[in-house]
């Protein structure tokens, strides 16, 4: 049985983590950190506020759902203890996974970092990969709720630059400068991401998480959705995240490769 400490178990992702964890058969929940949570239960469990007690815990596989900051953080002792991490934490950057990267190469502990765990908003990115190519333009917009502290997402930002590989590879013609000279509002044509993809927030009370690519070419359009209406919705592949992580050496990112896609 894997036995699985969760980070930043008192937010409502860690407790889902926890919940998730705990009704598995073949999982265990035998720590559950939080230093904004000290002292509150997570399924039977004790927070603490130290990630230094996680492997005297007897944790082997740590699911982070912190912030940014804290991660940077975290991932250094996760690597040092020989601890597998699954990190769902949005507004890493490209020089972040990098440092993970170096981190855990030797270390003997793996790390899979996911911008997102919903297997729909997995295969939006893998149908996004394959129509890039095909379509003349393309737009995303992402919506979620309105407590969420980064914009654009990280799912979005990874989809923005999928879609931009996929049609360097594919030899594609950049995609067409924009052609808005007028800005009413500033920030109305949202921003720009490497490759040219322009994305669109949305942050409103009652949404979770919510991603929209549209494809445009002369006279037709395709737009490809997910939409997740609770986080139970990401559980399935936070699962699949902790169970694959000590046979994935290094950094993975993304549920794709773990799902053969």
């Amino acid at each position: 049985m894997q036995k699985v400490g969760v980070v930043g178990a008192g937010g409502r992702m860690g407790q889902e983590v926890c919940r998730a964890v705990t009704e598995a058969a073949d999982l265990q929940l035998v720590a559950a950190v939080d230093p904004a949570h000290v002292g509150d239960d997570a399924c039977g469990r004790r927070i603490i506020g130290e990630v230094n007690a996680l492997a005297d815990l007897g944790a082997e596989v740590v699911v982070d759902f912190t912030i940014a900051e804290a991660v940077r953080h975290n991932v250094t002792h996760y690597a040092q203890e020989g601890l597998h991490a699954v990190v769902g934490t949005s507004g890493l950057s490209d020089a972040d996974m990098a440092g993970m990267e170096a981190l855990f190469s030797g270390s003997g502990a793996n790390v899979v970092v996911v911008p997102n765990f919903a297997i729909g908003a997995v295969l939006l990115l893998h149908l996004s990969r394959i129509a890039a190519p095909h379509m003349d333009g393309v737009e995303i917009i992402e919506l979620h709720h309105d407590a969420k502290r980064d914009a654009p997402s990280g799912t979005a930002m990874h989809t923005a630059s999928v879609i931009a590989e996929a049609r360097r590879e594919a030899g594609s013609a950049p995609l067409p400068a924009d052609p808005t000279t007028d800005f009413v509002l500033a920030g109305a044509r949202g921003g720009e991401a490497p490759g040219g993809v322009h994305v669109h927030s949305v942050r409103l009370p009652g949404l979770v998480a919510h991603e929209e690519v549209i494809f445009g070419a002369p006279g037709q359009s395709l737009s490809i959705r997910h939409d997740s209406y609770d986080r139970r919705s990401f559980m399935p592949g936070v699962l699949l995240a902790v169970r694959a992580v000590p046979g994935r050496p290094g950094l993975t990112v993304g549920l794709e490769a773990l799902l053969g896609l």
